[in-house]
């Protein structure tokens, strides 16, 4: 068994804050507290410094993080690998991705492998593709998957699926017609992802190759998700670009329409991602060969 105060001290420096690890871990603040002076005394060194209202990682601190993250994801795959002895698959998957794709693109493949392993406890953690990138660097998350293109030398990047991103508007604005030039589409009153995000990023790279700069963009605002411009759109003002998994049933039931761009198109790949060094294995690999066989890909 693992001892706990080190559990409670990885949630500490994750989060660096005591209250916000009471509350992930369930015990008290002031139980918090205790295991780390605990720790610190058996260690004989100081985990943690406090500057004004916060909380920061000594030396020592970044050290234990180091070793703490590395023992839960070995304690992890152990567990996983004997659970395969006994035939009932048992750990944690801790699974970020990219907000499109946790909200429309995966969803029901996760219920079928919750279904398919009850004993493994899947988490998912969403947010724009930096973040997923900067949680799995931090060892905040086991496996992610992403869009936008490979950035980051210390992550592995592999291909899971081709997306398209459609221009479309409400069904009611019948202002922009069904298909329209390049001239044409870049003074549409557009509503688009936030910075960071991999949509935008497919956006103003696949203009640049058409030579097309962002700049000339007629943007009426950015947004922080795909439902918040859904939601703008259907009030009958606008333009939005997003992936088609997010609009498909609101093309089919007559609430968006497409405005065609024959000229201008925006593809993306979704990625896998892990980080640098050896293959993924135990809990991690058995995920991505169930994925594999659920969209009935080649990994």
């Amino acid at each position: 068994m693992l001892d706990f105060r080190l559990k409670v001290f990885q949630s500490v420096a994750h989060n660096l804050s005591f209250t916000k690890a009471s509350n992930e871990l369930f015990i008290t603040q002031p139980a918090i507290t205790k295991h780390i002076k605990e720790l610190e005394s058996e260690f004989e060194v100081k985990f943690f410094d406090r500057v004004g209202n916060k909380i920061i990682l000594t030396e020592a601190g970044s050290v234990l993080l180091s070793y703490a993250d590395h023992i839960f994801s070995l304690h992890n795959e152990l567990k996983f690998e004997l659970s395969q002895l006994k035939g009932n698959l048992e750990g944690n998957l801790r699974l970020g991705a990219s907000t499109t794709i946790a909200q429309y693109v995966i969803p029901s493949a996760l219920a079928t492998f919750v279904d398919r392993f009850p004993e493994i406890t899947l988490s998912l953690t969403n947010g724009n593709t930096e973040d997923i990138e900067q949680r799995l660097l931090k060892h905040e998350i086991d496996i992610g998957i992403v869009e936008g293109k490979p950035t980051n030398s210390d992550i592995r990047y592999t291909p899971f699926l081709n997306d398209e991103l459609l221009v479309f508007t409400s069904a009611q604005n019948t202002i922009f017609p069904n298909s329209i030039s390049n001239d044409e589409f870049i003074k549409l009153p557009l509503i688009l992802r936030e910075r960071g995000s991999g949509t935008l990023e497919i956006i103003e790279k696949s203009l640049k190759h058409y030579h097309i700069s962002p700049k000339s963009l007629n943007v009426l605002l950015y947004l922080g998700s795909t439902e918040a411009i859904k939601s703008f759109i259907k009030t009958g003002n606008g333009v939005g670009i997003v992936s088609r998994f997010a609009i498909e049933q609101e093309l089919s039931s007559n609430i968006f329409r497409l405005i065609n761009t024959p000229s201008l198109k925006f593809h993306r790949q979704f990625y896998f991602i892990s980080p640098q060094g050896p293959e993924p294995v135990g809990i991690v690999k058995s995920f991505l060969h169930f994925l594999q066989r659920h969209y009935n890909l080649s990994l």
